[in-house]
């Protein structure tokens, strides 16, 4: 917690008060602020992990605003991801860690590391040629010197499905992966009829989307939603006791 003489966090707020607009700048004062002796209770005794699970909702929220196709619903939403990146950083800069100043220099820097074909000699024509590169420099900045590491490195709190197809697309960057579609389809036939497990089955499909260009969220999001869209047809017809399970699940 930063500790400031009254009279400075009045004069702070004041300013803040004042203004007709705000900026980057206004957004870490207003939350150095809100955590500081004098700001706000809630505030000021917030850590990581007690608002790790915001940082999670916002993100989501921010997808949605893009998934409407909304302007004005993705520019809050991320203007509450944003508040969520500075509250973080503002927890390390009252430790003495780091600050959105390194926050950025970082970023920046990677950036321009992972682009040598725009800000060096490396040639790169096409957006394959580019992630290609991308994907040998990473391995060299996390001194990753076998694939296998780049499989470990996959975080373990993406969701599952997400996961799933990450680790595929690796193994598939390293030169292990199917050689077509045609041919996961059939082993995923043959598993299925051998009696495989069910999550070796789910992991199986998810690639197959990832094989085909699909996302496999989104893909299941939009089953969901099919879900719910024939449940409540049967619903409206009065069908609920009598209908087939077969018409929830598959689409005719």
């Amino acid at each position: 917690m930063e500790h400031l003489l009254k009279t400075e966090f009045e004069d702070r707020a004041k300013r803040l008060l004042e203004k007709d607009s705000y900026d980057f700048n206004d957004l870490e004062e207003l939350v150095s602020l809100l955590r500081c002796e004098y700001g706000c209770p809630w505030d000021k005794v917030q850590t990581h992990e007690t608002i790790r699970r915001d940082l999670l909702e916002e993100t989501y929220e921010v997808l949605e605003g893009i998934d409407c196709g909304s302007p004005e619903m993705l520019r809050e939403e991320l203007g509450d991801l944003l508040l969520q990146i500075v509250f973080h950083t503002d927890i390390e800069r009252e430790s003495g860690s780091f600050t959105m100043k390194e926050v950025c220099d970082d970023v920046c820097r990677k950036l321009i590391h992972r682009h040598p074909h725009v800000f060096g000699s490396v040639t790169a024509d096409t957006p394959e040629e580019v992630l290609k590169n991308w994907d040998q420099i990473k391995m060299g900045e996390k001194h990753q010197e076998s694939y296998t590491e780049t499989l470990k490195s996959v975080p373990k709190v993406f969701p599952s499905l997400m996961r799933a197809q990450k680790l595929g697309k690796r193994a598939g960057r390293a030169g292990v992966d199917f050689k077509n579609v045609e041919v996961a389809e059939k082993l995923l036939q043959e598993r299925a009829a051998a009696g495989a497990d069910t999550s070796e089955i789910m992991f199986l499909c998810a690639n197959i989307i990832r094989m085909k260009g699909g996302d496999a969220e989104e893909e299941l999001e939009r089953s969901c939603a099919e879900f719910i869209e024939r449940f409540k047809n049967i619903e409206d017809s009065g069908r609920l006791e009598s209908a087939d399970v077969s018409e929830l699940y598959f689409t005719k």
